[in-house]
């Protein structure tokens, strides 16, 4: 059971939880999606003119609609990669960056799609990049970034300062965070001073508290946590028969969540079913069954929708789990 207690801080009232991830356990899985500008365009170049046009297209409705008739307990949505187009507003991204017009939607899908998700008693996350966008030069040099093991201490009080923006627009509809490409933890992240991992989980958190939190390395078997900062594993995975959640002790791995992300589909985001339902099922029933959660990746088009095939496979799956 979450235990929660508050905490006086500069005349305020933070409302904290000794285990924020209580729920991922009764969810048990959840659904992702990489919704990107190079994979909702397909042959269309990028631009601010297309990037919307996609965007406000998006069925929200209809969306949260299929999440939650497979069942799911949450889902999880790509706010942007390295192409430096976002399906939200922000406007310390726009004043960091200089780019104009705005790279970010006019549309804020976040918003929208995480209110019809609430609605169907769905809960959302999102995922970010932990670097800049590579594709986008003006913003790599505006952002300040270097890629590869460096301090890079200037971009990271930046994208702070946009990821803090971002969870204080969304609020209590956003329920934690994916951090994605941690690669260098120890050059970038373990000082003892801000910023660091605790800065950036706070620059999440400050607009819901509850937020969970954590950051990816990349694909390491096994599972493990990177930092006491995390609340859940990033757990990406590319083959789920190799996770042996044993390792867990109620739940946890050092304390986070056990956590599983992989993908249905041939690759992120692409191709067909890979799997038969029972084998996803049963992946999923396992780490379940030592108090973890799993995210199962398909792709999706441009107008918002699951295509069939891998609507058909989470629904299959979903069943199969609610009869055991």
């Amino acid at each position: 059971m979450v235990k929660w207690f508050w905490i006086a801080s500069l005349g305020c009232a933070t409302l904290l939880a000794q285990d924020r991830t209580e729920w991922m356990r009764t969810a048990r899985w959840g659904i992702m999606t990489h919704y990107l500008s190079d994979l909702a365009l397909r042959d269309t170049p990028p631009s601010v003119e297309s990037w919307n046009r996609v965007v406000d297209a998006f069925d929200a409705q209809g969306l949260a609609q299929e999440v939650a008739d497979t069942g799911a307990g949450y889902y999880l949505l790509t706010i942007g990669q390295n192409s430096g187009y976002f399906l939200a507003p922000n406007a310390a991204y726009d004043r960091i960056t200089g780019i104009r017009p705005s790279h970010c939607s006019r549309r804020d899908l976040v918003a929208d799609v995480a209110t019809a998700l609430a609605k169907r008693g769905v809960r959302m996350l999102v995922y970010l990049p932990t670097g800049a966008p590579d594709r986008d030069a003006a913003a790599m040099t505006a952002l300040e970034w270097k890629r590869g093991p460096y301090p890079n201490r200037e971009f990271q009080v930046k994208w702070e300062q946009i990821v803090r923006e971002w969870s204080q627009r969304w609020g209590n509809k956003i329920s934690g965070w994916w951090f994605d490409g941690a690669y260098w933890p120890n050059t970038m992240y373990r000082s003892p001073q801000a910023p660091n991992f605790a800065s950036l989980a706070a620059a999440a958190r400050a607009g819901n508290p509850g937020s969970i939190v954590t950051f990816n390395r990349g694909v390491i078997y096994p599972i493990l946590t990177m930092t006491e900062q995390e609340d859940y594993t990033a757990g990406e995975i590319n083959e789920p028969d190799r996770v042996n959640p044993r390792r867990s002790e109620d739940g946890h791995i050092d304390g986070a969540r056990l956590h599983m992300l992989s993908y249905l589909g041939e690759n992120w985001g692409r191709g067909t079913p890979r799997f038969t339902d029972q084998q996803v099922a049963g992946w999923t029933r396992r780490v379940n069954a030592a108090g973890g959660a799993v995210t199962w990746d398909v792709p999706i088009q441009p107008d918002g929708h699951i295509p069939a095939p891998f609507l058909r496979q989470l629904k299959a799956m979903g069943q199969a789990l609610a009869s055991k």
